[in-house]
């Protein structure tokens, strides 16, 4: 996958602090502030170039390669630019590096959806015009790898709260994070994959099943994501 800015085509770039409520206590940035990050840099990306069209995407996995994480009030420099297409999908990719050494590669898959139905459609008219070229014709699926979870007596329990929802009245991705990070010891360099299916909706029942360096976040006993660790530091 590519992990440099393209030579030519559309790119976006923000600068953004690392602030105190995106931190743990030993002041590293969160999985769940980097991926608000990556979030909000996207969707100012797509409302520039395609404008009320941007709102029709829904991230379907988000893959993570940090080599050093962030610190509190770190100045971040975000880049990024399209960096693969399908037919109703597209791969968002995101370059983050900071004042103070930090380094991260995000890569994400967006499946353009009918707001109204919820079901994939095809890319906007203007897609490729913004960003084919920078996306240089390379073809990406939206097959996902996680399997199912492992025989579990009964889930961990996760509770969602009112404040985990957005605007579509779904827990938001960024919140799954913060799951991993309660159930993960993280530590640099890590690559971290997040698969989204089905989502928490209100009213479900949440919980979390580990296994090793995976896990999986269930609603009403079917799995709304799934996370794991690909590589860690020693």
């Amino acid at each position: 996958m590519p992990t440099d800015p393209p030579q030519s085509g559309r790119t976006f770039q923000a600068t953004r602090p690392v602030r105190l409520s995106d931190v743990t206590p030993k002041g590293r940035a969160r999985l769940d502030a980097v991926a608000r990050y990556l979030q909000d840099i996207g969707n100012d990306d797509a409302v520039d170039a395609i404008g009320r069209d941007a709102a029709a995407w829904v991230v379907r996995r988000t893959r993570l390669q940090v080599e050093r994480f962030p610190v509190f009030r770190e100045r971040l420099e975000l880049t990024t630019w399209a960096s693969g297409v399908g037919s109703r999908w597209a791969e968002r990719s995101t370059a983050i590096t900071g004042s103070e050494g930090a380094a991260i590669q995000a890569t994400a898959l967006w499946v353009h959806v009918d707001l109204q139905t919820g079901r994939p459609k095809r890319l906007p008219p203007d897609f490729d015009r913004v960003y084919g070229e920078a996306a240089a014709g390379r073809t990406i699926t939206a097959r996902l790898d996680h399997g199912d979870p492992p025989p579990s007596p009964a889930p961990l329990p996760w509770p969602a709260r009112f404040s985990d929802f957005d605007v579509l009245g779904h827990v938001n991705n960024a919140v799954y994070w913060a799951v991993v990070e309660e159930h993960v010891d993280l530590s640099a360099p890590v690559t971290v994959v997040l698969e989204y299916r089905g989502g928490i909706d209100r009213g479900q029942t949440a919980g979390v099943v580990v296994d090793g360096n995976s896990l999986w976040i269930m609603a009403d006993g079917s799995v709304a994501a799934s996370a794991r660790i690909e590589s860690e530091g020693l």
